[in-house]
């Protein structure tokens, strides 16, 4: 998909490690410049990957709980290439993989998750509106699997999850008379979280296979970085609202 960004600005939040990192590196390979947003990790090292293989991009700390910090991104993708084109919403919290119950579960681990998933939405909309409207630009959120069909042991992560398919589909109406897509992607692909887990059970990753049509988790660059690469380019202008499943099969009652 080279060239396919050729000239245009991308963000990528939570773009650090795992799907964030393989999403920003598949942009770059296309031609764009990357804003490697990360809270935590020190996104340097994403940004030498990305110069090593002759792109362009820029690490900026990015908290999306912080609304001042998604403007910071947004001013710092402009002031590089006059322009944005389009917001990855990819971060998610760092407890996001903790197996919990419900009933034993207390409002700090359902305000962390929301905070993130679902409040970042709203600030990485509300910074990110007026330098993508004057490009016509693009918002990809992420979902999961859990946010698509829940899972056992992950009720909050499934409900935030869930509801950014809601976001994404009413943002994609008011954001359609400025032809501005909003989409989301589910993505099933290796994750720091999901490597830690196949560490402690080797057997996990073979269990998974078997429920993946195509017999595999996906590689966070080559498989679904392409998925996000053309949400991103000016082919899927006219793609708004959509839920794009990355995941082998693994899900297909959208």
């Amino acid at each position: 998909m080279s060239g396919t960004l050729e000239g245009r600005s991308v963000i990528v939040t939570g773009a650090g490690a795992g799907v964030g990192r393989g999403i920003a590196l598949a942009c770059a390979s296309a031609g764009a410049d990357v804003i490697v947003g990360t809270r935590h990790v020190d996104g340097h090292a994403v940004v030498r990957e990305i110069e090593a293989r002759g792109g362009r991009g820029e690490w900026v700390h990015c908290d999306v709980t912080d609304e001042a910090t998604i403007a910071n991104a947004v001013d710092l993708a402009v002031a590089r290439n006059g322009a944005l084109h389009t917001i990855v919403h990819n971060a998610t919290s760092n407890r996001s993989s903790e197996p919990h119950r419900l009933e034993d579960v207390d409002l700090s681990l359902w305000d962390e998750h929301a905070a993130v998933s679902l409040r970042g939405a709203y600030h990485c909309a509300r910074a990110g509106f007026e330098a993508l409207r004057a490009n016509q630009g693009a918002l990809v959120l992420m979902t999961s699997p859990a946010g698509m069909e829940g899972s056992h042991g992950l009720p909050l992560y499934g409900a935030v999850k869930g509801a950014l398919r809601g976001f994404t589909k009413s943002l994609a109406r008011e954001w359609a008379p400025y032809g501005m897509p909003v989409n989301v992607v589910s993505p099933l692909a290796f994750s720091p979280a999901m490597v830690n887990a196949i560490e402690l059970d080797p057997a996990l990753e073979e269990r998974l296979s078997r429920r993946i049509p195509m017999g595999r988790v996906g590689d966070p660059e080559l498989d679904v970085g392409p998925a996000v690469v053309y949400l991103a380019s000016s082919d899927a202008h006219f793609v708004t609202g959509q839920t794009l499943a990355v995941d082998g099969g693994h899900f297909m009652n959208l």
